[in-house]
């Protein structure tokens, strides 16, 4: 029984001294952990944004009034959503609940997952206001601490008000009367039934129920906190449906205009911290690359544009956005021929289904009743790949997404992160045809991989986020190769060749290094999306012009957009002092090609090496898929057989129409015993043998000849001066048998 005794009281030993340890631990890790009551009101000095020369931005415009709303102000519906929603407990515990704890555990333990919380209204005020993000034992013994310390400092009625008046609604909204303003243009004072179940609902994931951003969840949302209020008997039935019926809000109110920089900034915040399970309260600090003085400079080049408007400048080294403007947030639009780069030419280039000097037949074309048509009406026959998309030609673009393959395109535009919907995988894809389009945010996006050797990366407003002075998220440019170098500096090459003699001349006089795509959306009615988007070796600008109603502008891609992006380009220049020009890759060569197989047949040949300067031109070619074939023209001059009859007594030899005019021409006449050379000099359409006799048989020969090099003579058949008869079988081996 000694044995018995002794374990009992190491037992309780060991007890009593890990007691003692817990409670010391306790007293030691949450001896500094006091309730701030400046920290439980959430103001303006609460939340900095830096720009990238780490200065604080002042006036940012985003934030909404930061009065604090009375609790007594906010109707007891919404009071009532909130906490059955959050907290249906919470007039009852002191701060925790037990039972909700216990149940948590339990469901946690059964699937083997944390899934469940069990954190009051009051242990998230605390936890959004004065902890860190870490999940620790300590942590947890300070939220422990904190919440019984705000428990026996304020009222029920008190700590509900404090905590709707700081919680994150999303769409920069910090406390409920900024979201109320924001999301429906009221005071909270004035939410009804629906509008409150909206921003109880918001709490859980901003970024994923917002009725802007996510309609059909935010739906959904409403409905499961309007179930709960009737489940615990807030609301009846009917009051229920009522408020399901109601529709969610379209659009935030006339007041939050300006849905640029940081509308998508904290857009991108709530992206942020619902992916990383974080908590936005305390002090927030958000660390960007926001340029001030160009964001001026794109706010005066777009003063007067009475249309909707949207632009981006984009630093194409580090991936954040230096400057934007935008009255329809990240609304998508049809993208009309920007898509033409990304979708088709630079997957040709890649898969080497072009160069930039293929020939496309620019045609009418009938593709099971899809009649694509050039903007301006007109076809141009035969033109290379280049000046088919430096000039934005449709019919090409169609041909060369139907050589690729529809889905082979829609690929390279997911890896770019413009996903296409399967039932937009036709023809007219090539021409932006879809039925929501994109984003001009990321299309932008979609442009810097051509700047950055055709390596696509993630894109941002947010370079760090510090909450509570913690460092809780760094920007990580995650970057993966979509083309190779040698495509993107060849599109490249392409896109300069549209700013020189394209549809982007307006930017032609800058003078340094500059690639832009342009395009135009619109029907025989009129235009309701204009684009340019260009880039340097440094960074991507963008502009869009139309209305988000969808009515008719006057503007084309080329107009105003490109005379934005010239505004805006030559300042950034002058920031600079100097733009470098974009870096060929050695596998990229300048090969001389012969114009007359080009121009006459359509194929594309080396030159001849013996070709006069006039008979060649120059065009890029990735190394690998240089053409096999050289053209022989000059070195091994060749001619179509000419013709030879009698006329007036006379031996007339004519040579064909397409005989080239840059050859010399000898023709030797044969007969029984000689041969003698008739005449030796220029391209000629006929010759008359003046010195032929009466009553005679000749064979006469026809060597083409350039710079000493001759070619293969031509044998034309036997004639008589005598009898105009042409023997079809005389030849020049066997003319001595006739």
């Amino acid at each position: 029984m000694r044995w018995i005794k002794k374990l009992l009281w190491f037992i309780l030993l060991f007890t009593a001294v890990s007691v003692c340890a817990m409670v010391g631990y306790y007293f030691i890790v949450t001896k500094d952990a006091v309730l701030q009551k400046e920290k439980l009101l959430l103001g303006q000095q609460n939340i900095c944004i830096y720009d990238r020369y780490g200065e604080i931005i002042q006036n940012v415009g985003i934030f909404s009034n930061r009065q604090s709303t009375p609790i007594e102000e906010i109707p007891q519906h919404t009071k009532n959503a909130f906490i059955c929603v959050e907290d249906k407990r919470f007039y009852q515990h002191n701060g925790f609940d037990s039972k909700r704890i216990f149940k948590a555990v339990y469901n946690n333990a059964k699937a083997h997952a944390f899934r469940e919380g069990a954190s009051t209204i009051s242990q998230q005020l605390i936890k959004n206001t004065h902890l860190s993000q870490e999940k620790t034992v300590k942590r947890k013994l300070r939220e422990w601490k904190l919440t019984r310390a705000l428990e026996r400092e304020y009222t029920k009625d008190e700590i509900l008000e404090k905590y709707l008046n700081t919680i994150y609604f999303g769409h920069s909204c910090f406390g409920i009367r900024s979201a109320s303003e924001f999301y429906f243009g009221k005071l909270p004072s004035a939410l009804n039934l629906s509008e409150s179940a909206i921003l109880a609902g918001l709490v859980k994931s901003p970024n994923n129920y917002s009725p802007f951003k996510n309609p059909q969840r935010c739906e959904t949302r409403k409905k499961t906190v309007l179930g709960l209020m009737a489940n615990n008997g807030y609301i009846d039935k009917d009051e229920e449906i009522n408020a399901i019926c109601e529709s969610l809000p379209i659009q935030p109110t006339s007041e939050a205009v300006d849905r640029g920089y940081f509308h998508l900034l904290f857009d991108e915040l709530s992206e942020i911290t619902s992916a990383s399970h974080l908590r936005l309260g305390g002090n927030i600090e958000i660390f960007t690359e926001f340029d001030p003085d160009l964001q001026k400079q794109l706010q005066e080049a777009t003063a007067e544009i009475s249309s909707d408007k949207s632009a981006f400048v984009l630093d194409g080294h580090s991936g954040l956005f230096k400057a934007c403007i935008s009255t329809i947030g990240n609304a998508k639009r049809l993208p009309g021929s920007v898509i033409k780069p990304l979708l088709v030419y630079a997957p040709a280039l890649e898969e080497n289904l072009i160069s930039p000097a293929t020939p496309i037949l620019d045609e009418k074309v009938n593709y099971g009743g899809y009649t694509p048509e050039n903007y301006n009406g007109k076809y141009h026959g035969y033109i290379s790949a280049r000046e088919a998309l430096a000039k934005s030609l449709n019919i090409p673009a169609v041909k060369l997404l139907q050589s690729l393959g529809v889905q082979k395109g829609s690929e390279y535009l997911g890896r770019l992160h413009l996903t296409v919907d399967k039932e937009d995988e036709s023809l007219a894809l090539a021409l932006g045809g879809m039925k929501h389009g994109f984003s001009l945010q990321n299309l932008t996006n979609a442009y810097a991989s051509l700047l950055n050797s055709g390596k696509f990366s993630n894109c941002g407003f947010i370079q760090s986020l510090k909450i509570n002075d913690i460092l809780v998220y760094r920007f990580d440019k995650k970057e993966r190769a979509v083309f190779s170098k040698e495509t993107a500096y060849l599109t490249t090459d392409i896109l300069k060749t549209a700013v020189k003699e394209g549809t982007a001349k307006k930017l032609r006089n800058l003078p340094f290094d500059i690639a832009c795509k342009t395009g135009t959306v619109g029907t025989s009615k009129g235009n309701t999306d204009a684009y340019a988007i260009a880039y340097t070796t440094q960074d991507v600008t963008s502009v869009w012009l139309g209305n988000a109603d969808n009515q008719m502008i006057s503007d084309t891609g080329g107009g105003t957009p490109c005379h934005i992006l010239q505004q805006i380009n030559h300042y950034l220049y002058g920031q600079y002092g100097n733009i470098p020009a974009f870096n060929k890759p050695s596998q990229v060569v300048e090969v001389s090609l012969d114009k007359i197989s080009y121009y006459d047949t359509h194929t594309i040949q080396l030159s001849d090496d013996n070709a006069p300067v006039n008979y060649r031109f120059t065009e890029l070619f990735n190394k690998r898929h240089i053409p096999a074939k050289k053209s022989d023209f000059f070195s091994n001059p060749s001619i179509l057989p000419p013709t030879v009859n009698i006329r007036n007594g006379q031996v007339v030899i004519t040579l064909q129409k397409d005989s080239p005019t840059v050859y010399q021409y000898c023709i030797v006449r044969y007969d029984y015993a000689t041969h003698t050379t008739v005449y030796k000099g220029a391209h000629f359409d006929e010759f008359c043998d003046a010195s032929a006799k009466p009553n005679q048989k000749y064979i006469y020969t026809v060597t083409p000849i350039y710079n000493e090099h001759a070619g293969v003579g031509v044998t034309l058949p036997s004639i008589s001066t005598d009898t105009q008869f042409q023997d079809d079988q005389m030849t020049e081996k066997e003319w001595w048998k006739y």
